[in-house]
């Protein structure tokens, strides 16, 4: 019997611990959509996450100014390297790159918010348990609200603003650990030996989509 109490308190407290700051794993594979306060943007993307190689490849079919357009990009962090993909044509714009690259994370620093249930808790299976927090961002221009499973610390959504597009929503849906075809990764050949081809090459995340027509 105290050995069924001693479990029992053990499990309590566990259960009761307070969440914490964490890391997603390294490698991911998945979809994503971004909608604007303004709806002057939205688009969907599958992408593949590399932590690791800090590499990034984004598949796009969205809206801007009520005008569609189809995106394919790869970015290379560490060589500081934009492709803009067209695999139909076999052509391939090259940029560079200076954004730095940002590991889906909850800085050591963020604020938790609160822990809720996405959906219901009714019964097994009908709720995923989340963290939201609050952080700085990295310009220390304002803060970000990022949400994250508390099992995994798979991302599911990131809230921001930005000067342009007001209040932007970032979800995150399908989450795959791992790369089903790593070799998407890299530039593909038609790419290679490309000279660079944009001088002005995006700052952060939303402007890789203000030169949509």
């Amino acid at each position: 019997m105290r050995l069924l109490v001693a479990l029992t308190c053990f499990v309590a407290g566990c259960l009761a611990q307070e969440p914490h700051p964490c890391t997603s794993p390294p490698l991911l594979t998945g979809g994503l959509s971004v909608s604007t306060q303004n709806e002057k943007l939205f688009f969907y993307a599958g992408y593949m996450y590399d932590a690791i190689g800090q590499r990034i490849r984004l598949y796009e079919m969205g809206t801007m100014d009520n005008q569609t357009f189809t995106y394919d990009v790869l970015l290379h962090f560490r060589e500081h390297v934009m492709y803009e993909i067209n695999d139909k044509d076999k052509t391939c714009k090259k940029s560079p790159l200076k954004a730095d690259f940002m590991p889906l994370a909850i800085p050591k620093d963020a604020s938790l918010l609160g822990q809720f249930v996405l959906g219901s808790s009714s019964g097994p299976g009908e709720g995923l348990l989340v963290n939201t927090w609050a952080a700085d961002m990295p310009d220390k221009a304002g803060k970000y609200l990022s949400t994250v499973t508390e099992f995994g610390c798979i991302p599911v959504s990131v809230l921001y603003h930005t000067d342009k597009f007001g209040w932007t929503v970032t979800s995150y849906f399908n989450n795959v650990i791992g790369l089903s075809d790593p070799s998407l990764l890299n530039p593909p050949s038609f790419c290679l030996g490309e000279d660079t081809m944009i001088e002005e090459e995006p700052v952060d995340f939303l402007s890789l989509f203000q030169r949509k027509p």
